[in-house]
């Protein structure tokens, strides 16, 4: 099975990509997320998949997260599937650290490589500052300055500056294709305006996707780096045999929303679990405004919606997360989608 269209020049060509949270589950250990990880990420090249990205998460009960420790993990453990960060929160570290570890990964796995940037601290606000280490980088908003920074530490930083002649090793290895994450149409600006691939995080944003991704077209300025826009949708979808079981499973992931937009963040539950679960006024209110944030359903119907919105919002490319609680449903969920892709890109076409 593969997510690549049908052949010939009128062919539709939207890719496929794994957006992988390294859920944490009730009733098996955290540390059990990186090892399922790491299979879905074999599992993710064998359907065809086109990229594989992880994310940067702090102190949350939910997920694990360890960006360079899983990507270096899971590119030593494919061979053709793309692996990126979605991203590394690039305020959390310093911009010397962010393009050594990259430029280490591009040279150990040259071509394969991602670099998606966030702008947020991806925790609260205590623990950005245990990462961070003071309060005035709290509340600093320069993105675009350390983004120069960073990709000075490989093309070189202009005379005058203070850290010019710093190079980040290996020396001869490029720096990752880049992309700015983002949940707003702030995000997207910044995009075009750095001349970076802009990755939109549907699942979690507000926005009808059209709008950030047509901002990020239409104020694109092409860079040394990136000559054309590169717009990736993320969205959430749980696919199964059949659509009632989808709803169930949908049903857990909702309920794991819910709690993290309380505050309450907890370990995704069981299908059972949340079929067992008494919902309160707040979370079943915080519920009702969600809206479709998750797309569920039998496999031509997913792939089906999710092809219309690809072509509605102009998207190059969709990554899709599926929070699934048995890594085993999870991975068929992709498989089915991956079944099920090429004829519903025809079909939007």
């Amino acid at each position: 099975m593969s997510p690549a269209p049908p052949s010939g020049p009128a062919a539709p060509r939207v890719p496929l990509s794994v957006l992988d949270l390294s859920p944490v589950v009730s009733g098996r250990p955290p540390a059990a997320a990186l090892r399922e990880s790491v299979e879905l990420a074999r599992t993710a090249e064998r359907l065809g998949y086109h990229r594989y990205w992880v994310a940067e998460h702090h102190s949350s009960p939910a997920v694990v997260s360890a960006p360079a420790v899983l990507l270096a993990t899971v590119a030593a453990a494919t061979t053709t599937l793309r692996v990126g960060a979605g991203g590394v929160m690039l305020p959390n570290h310093s911009p010397l650290q962010v393009a050594e570890t990259f430029r280490a990964l591009e040279a150990l796995h040259p071509g394969r490589v991602d670099l998606g940037l966030g702008r947020a601290a991806g925790t609260d606000g205590r623990t950005a500052l245990a990462l961070r280490r003071s309060r005035q980088a709290l509340g600093s908003e320069d993105f675009a300055e350390q983004y120069a920074e960073l990709r000075g530490y490989v093309e070189g930083l202009p005379p005058g500056h203070p850290f010019a002649g710093i190079t980040a090793m290996p020396t001869g290895v490029p720096l990752p294709p880049v992309w700015v994450l983002g949940s707003s149409d702030h995000g997207a600006r910044v995009a075009a305006a750095l001349g970076t691939g802009y990755a939109y995080a549907g699942h979690l944003g507000t926005l009808d996707p059209q709008v950030p991704l047509r901002a990020y077209r239409e104020a694109f300025v092409p860079s040394p780096a990136r000559a054309e826009p590169h717009a990736v949708l993320a969205v959430a979808a749980v696919v199964a045999a059949d659509a009632g079981r989808a709803a169930d499973l949908a049903h857990a992931a909702t309920l794991a929303t819910v709690r993290r937009r309380l505050g309450a963040a907890a370990p995704l539950p069981s299908p059972q679990e949340a079929a067992a679960h008494r919902w309160t006024l707040a979370e079943r209110t915080t519920a009702g405004r969600l809206g479709e944030h998750l797309l569920a359903g039998t496999a031509e119907d997913v792939a089906g919606r999710l092809a219309r919105l690809a072509r509605r919002a102009g998207a190059d490319e969709l990554l899709v997360v599926t929070p699934v609680h048995d890594p085993a449903e999870r991975a068929a969920s992709y498989a089915l989608l991956a079944g099920a892709w090429p004829g519903a890109l025809a079909a939007a076409a």
